[in-house]
């Protein structure tokens, strides 16, 4: 049985068994929207819970929409255009209106790989297009604390000062926020690294309630909600892609509204109740940009292990053509590897503000401590591998040969797309 990942730019085929009995998890058919102009039109047109964007547009003088960094696929250059032709048709010029790049921690968006994420040369000429930079303290406006958690809030400038703040994005899982796009595009980001890493620190991470899909009770979730009050509000653009990238949903309005409207279209498809626990689980980490680095490799091994029987074996594809990820990373991995797990955890407690990235070194504890991650790599520099605390394999196929073998189960788990889909076991779901 032949079986494609999403690996790279251009997939990853592995060849499975005969004899397995194999589980493919994927999201149900999604609706795709053929026009994706008219659709973009009437988003913008009827939005969520506000007036359409022309006319907010003429009552304003100033907009800044804010963009997700080059590791999202988000179809800017289907939307970014119209929008900003309506702000301009409502009397904002060009001077005026800002896009700017919600990179959180992560790199800037530079060169070419920006002409890629924008989309559209058009926009790129028209107006300004920044990158955030958490680190810079003058970039950032103090907006206060929050009321239950005393979280400090601090956001870029930019954004703050703008007449319309718009932000756009993707509305998928997420393995901390539960689910992207919309809120989580203000904070982390276009926060100030004091707010990014407060979110990050061990107490919200370590919460059960930070995890994929879920918004009640999650820290992380609350603390954006309250922070768009703070803010006075905000607006949001939300695009739902199914597994081949197609536009499946769009929306506009009000921040919060549309995002929930956006949070139940998603949720119809990206969660797939699963009857079983799997000995052996073979996924992905999604693919093209998501694969990038090792840092958000991490991603794909958490979602998956709700299906992961203890003891059992994850394996994670995931091309890695960055390498590691950021300086910090590394060195909190490092840390981990020097440390041993319990004593680099009890160290993340004591404090209030995580480390750099040191987050997600947390996030990859949790599938480690449930069974076997593997990882398979074609980009990942070999001096490297040490660094990412799990087994690194050469052969997608062996790591399943051999995994059933030592268990004597031989049904197998395969999520093609990794993280965004959502594997959840219900043992009544048979």
């Amino acid at each position: 049985m032949k079986i494609e990942l999403k690996y790279g730019r251009k997939g990853l085929l592995v060849d499975l068994a005969d004899d397995l009995d194999v589980t493919v998890i994927r999201k149900p058919s999604m609706p795709v929207i053929e026009d994706s102009a008219a659709a973009v039109a009437r988003a913008l047109d009827a939005p969520v819970g506000t007036l359409p964007l022309r006319a907010l547009a003429e009552t304003a003088t100033s907009a800044t929409i804010a963009v997700c960094d080059i590791t999202r696929p988000v179809p800017n250059g289907v939307f970014l255009r119209p929008m900003i032709e309506q702000l301009i048709g409502g009397g904002i010029s060009t001077d005026a209106i800002t896009v700017i790049i919600a990179t959180g921690l992560h790199r800037p968006n530079l060169g070419a790989e920006l002409e890629e994420l924008i989309g559209d040369s058009w926009v790129l000429k028209q107006v300004n297009v920044v990158n955030h930079d958490a680190r810079d303290d003058d970039a950032h406006v103090f907006v206060g604390k929050t009321k239950t958690r005393g979280s400090v809030i601090r956001l870029d400038r930019r954004f703050v000062d703008a007449d319309l703040r718009i932000v756009t994005g993707l509305v998928e899982p997420h393995f901390m926020a539960g689910y992207s796009g919309g809120r989580k595009v203000i904070a982390p980001g276009l926060a100030h690294a004091e707010t990014i890493t407060t979110f990050h620190n061990a107490r919200f991470m370590g919460d059960p309630l930070a995890t994929s899909c879920n918004l009640r009770g999650n820290p992380l979730h609350e603390e954006q909600i309250e922070l768009v009050g703070m803010l006075g509000g905000a607006l949001a653009l939300n695009t739902v892609i199914d597994e081949d990238r197609n536009l499946s949903f769009i929306n506009f309005g009000e921040v919060l509204e549309s995002h929930t409207e956006a949070v139940r279209f998603a949720g119809q498809y990206c969660q797939v109740v699963v009857p079983r626990k799997f000995q052996t689980v073979l996924t992905s980490s999604a693919g093209y940009p998501l694969d990038k680095t090792y840092y958000q490799t991490v991603k794909g091994m958490v979602v998956a292990m709700d299906i992961l029987a203890p003891g059992g074996d994850l394996i994670v594809a995931s091309e890695i053509s960055e390498g590691m990820g950021s300086n910090e990373f590394v060195a909190a991995q490092q840390r981990l590897l020097s440390m041993g797990r319990d004593t680099f955890l009890e160290a993340l407690c004591r404090q209030d503000h995580a480390e750099v990235d040191e987050w997600q070194t947390q996030m990859q504890l949790k599938p480690m401590a449930i069974g076997n991650v593997h990882l398979f790599s074609g980009g990942l520099d070999p001096a490297n591998y040490p660094l990412t605390g799990v087994q690194v394999i050469d052969s997608i196929e062996d790591a399943i040969d051999n995994s059933v073998r030592r268990s004597g189960d031989k049904a197998v788990a395969v999520i093609p797309e990794g993280p965004y889909v959502v594997p959840v076991h219900h043992s009544s779901a048979a």
